[in-house]
């Protein structure tokens, strides 16, 4: 499926196929996944990635917190999308109809145009929980609720960006036991960067949790991928994720090696389903992933194959 995908991106998509034609690539001597080109996602900033000419529904947009341009992802059909969030977590964590959903998810909360508020609110509408909902700044009621819930032995997802949670562990002690505690990732500039182990540490001790759970998604995607402790992630059917040789773009590393991570996202039929990220990280045996950083420098080599105006 995917290298039927492939080909029909490769003809429809103008920005996709531009990108093969600088590489001196025939499409139709693609014949595995690991021959696929991917596309830079510094392309969502610049271009108009659509493979589509159907009407344009949703435009998701990245956050841009380091001042530089944001992402845009123009999305054709929103019911791709929410099949794929839904039927994603469900892979993982059966029906979001059982759990209440505790979102703290301020720095995404005030900014137009985040897919991840997008599915998190969808979320909180499917589980028809009372205390379901958003916390922007209300972390006393978040904590009074948390505790409650899972005193009661209710099922809870409470799903938060990184220096949010740690702001509610530095007020408030926890000894969850009916919590998936989710980590969404990055510190959005409000506190100092921490490696993942780190984070955890402090989020366990904090929520009084064995394990804390990530979600690994992006603006660009349209699929999640989720790890239910030390950061080792797992993905759904639709989706696959490669390593990259950091020197050599075209070059697909063998698992165990580290380098740039190349996702397959099956549900992004009308944008592009082939995307080299700006993530570094490495694949193991059994089909999991870690994500180990990212490179330090936005102009990924490879990058500069295509300059169009």
């Amino acid at each position: 499926m995917a290298l039927e995908i492939f080909q029909f991106q490769a003809r429809n998509n103008v920005v996709y196929k531009e990108f093969i034609d600088h590489l001196h690539i025939d499409i139709l001597s693609v014949k595995k996944i690991e021959e696929i080109p991917f596309l830079p996602i510094q392309f969502f900033k610049s271009h108009l990635v659509l493979s589509s000419n159907e009407v344009i529904q949703s435009l998701f947009l990245s956050s841009g917190t380091t001042g530089n341009e944001q992402s845009k992802h123009f999305v054709t059909d929103l019911s791709v999308y929410e099949e794929s969030f839904t039927k994603g977590f469900e892979h993982f964590y059966g029906a979001i109809e059982e759990f209440t959903v505790l979102a703290l998810l301020p720095s995404y909360l005030e900014r137009e145009g985040s897919s991840l508020i997008y599915m998190v609110n969808d979320f909180i509408k499917k589980s028809k929980k009372e205390k379901s909902g958003f916390y922007l700044n209300n972390l006393e009621e978040l904590a009074q609720n948390l505790v409650e819930l899972d005193h009661k032995n209710q099922k809870i997802l409470l799903i938060g960006v990184s220096f949010a949670l740690l702001d509610l562990v530095e007020k408030y002690n926890f000894k969850l036991k009916n919590t998936i505690v989710m980590e969404t990732g990055g510190m959005k500039g409000r506190r100092k960067e921490l490696i993942r182990p780190a984070l955890h540490q402090m989020l366990r001790e904090g929520f009084g949790v064995s394990n804390i759970h990530s979600e690994y998604g992006m603006t660009e995607l349209l699929s999640q991928a989720y790890s239910k402790g030390n950061g080792i992630f797992e993905y759904p059917p639709w989706m696959k994720i490669l390593i990259r040789d950091t020197e050599d773009a075209l070059t697909i590393l063998p698992e165990g090696k580290s380098g740039g991570i190349n996702v397959i996202d099956l549900a992004n039929i009308n944008s592009c389903s082939f995307i080299a990220t700006q993530d570094l990280g490495k694949t193991y045996a059994n089909g999991t992933f870690e994500v180990l950083g990212r490179f330090d420098n936005s102009d990924i080599r490879g990058c500069n194959l295509m300059v169009m105006s």
